[in-house]
């Protein structure tokens, strides 16, 4: 996919390392708890969405930063009784802001869908949407590639709760898909099996890459440990989506507190402990606004801040910054295709 910026995507590792700041002194900690963020830019407005009070409020800010004083306005409430509300993913496509969020209880968590032409009011009733099999699903997000818009979300196999993958499936519209639903990640490797039962892959975010590839950045490891981290996959140039073998998972996290599970080269967090579940803050949460290489831009995530015991009840959102680091390996043995990729990462920072 061609990019304006194409000619920086042959700048080494080391020459994107320069162009990175030294990471802050202290961790950008928010005054807002809670899990889970979801931040989208539309014009000069930043918009989040959030799992409040049985449903979903939004808040809108002229800055990031602005979010966490920023008044919630309640735009869905659960009045049908559907159950726990998670992880509302908030995005702007076809002139409508589009949130998607899992509801249910137990085994019956489905992704729901709530669409407005404004961002803080008027949203509609939630739709549920149609994933192929209707098994317990969380974390969905659309985005669209090369002309075909995706869904991608964390998953089941079955009907039990063994572990979480994740899945894409091509969309027909905002609230179906068609055609089946395709594996993409399984939590089968060591370092994001270290705490389990079951074992995650959970809140995956696509983004592209300055050469036009394709990375979903995702979750792994139970959320209720420090042990939480972010790790990421990579489409092969020319893959298919919905093909498992044409994505290269990182070999290890790339975010997260604890060395012994992070890639070789990848620093363990200064401030917060076990970051995940993050939002790449784009232009309407499109992939086609995917940030240049060599410069940061914003991200979210939440953490529980060091020398806090962890608990989901102490954590809160952070933001924090992502930059492209070029000429990064990935590799893998006893599957189909090449065994190494070579291509974009990333470099997160508190």
């Amino acid at each position: 996919m061609p990019r304006p910026h194409r000619l920086l995507a042959i700048l080494s590792a080391a020459v994107l390392g320069a162009l990175a700041l030294a990471p802050p002194a202290s961790a950008g900690r928010t005054t807002l708890g809670g899990a889970d963020p979801s931040v989208i830019k539309v014009g000069g407005l930043y918009v989040s969405a959030k799992s409040v009070d049985g449903g979903v409020a939004v808040r809108t800010a002229t800055t990031l930063e602005g979010l966490a004083a920023a008044p919630k306005k309640q735009v869905w409430r659960d009045t049908g009784g559907l159950g726990e509300v998670w992880a509302p993913e908030i995005v702007h496509h076809d002139g409508q802001y589009r949130i998607y969020f899992a509801a249910g209880t137990g085994a019956a968590h489905r992704m729901y869908h709530i669409s407005s032409a404004g961002p803080d009011s008027g949203y509609s009733a939630a739709t549920k949407v149609a994933l192929p099999d209707d098994r317990w699903a969380i974390d969905g997000v659309p985005f669209t590639y090369q002309g075909q818009r995706w869904f991608v979300w964390s998953g089941w196999a079955g009907g039990t709760n063994v572990e979480q993958n994740l899945y894409v499936a091509r969309m027909s519209s905002p609230t179906a898909t068609t055609g089946a639903r395709y594996v993409i990640s399984q939590p089968r490797e060591s370092w994001e099996r270290v705490v389990g039962n079951p074992y995650i892959n959970e809140a995956p975010e696509p983004i592209l890459d300055p050469n036009g590839q394709l990375h979903v950045v995702y979750s792994a490891n139970g959320s209720w440990s420090s042990r939480y981290c972010l790790a990421e996959l990579r489409l092969r140039p020319g893959g298919d989506p919905a093909y498992v073998w044409d994505w290269y998972k990182s070999n290890g996290c790339l975010f997260g507190s604890h060395a012994s599970e992070l890639m070789a080269g990848w620093d363990p967090t200064a401030h917060a402990d076990g970051p995940g579940h993050h939002t790449f803050v784009l232009e309407r949460g499109d992939i086609a606004t995917s940030p240049p290489s060599g410069n940061r831009f914003p991200t979210m995530y939440h953490a529980v801040t060091k020398g806090t015991p962890y608990s989901w009840a102490n954590r809160y959102w952070y933001t924090g910054t992502a930059v492209w680091w070029g000429s990064v390996t990935y590799r893998r043995a006893n599957v189909p295709g090449a065994t190494t990729s070579t291509g974009f990462g990333l470099k997160f920072f508190e």
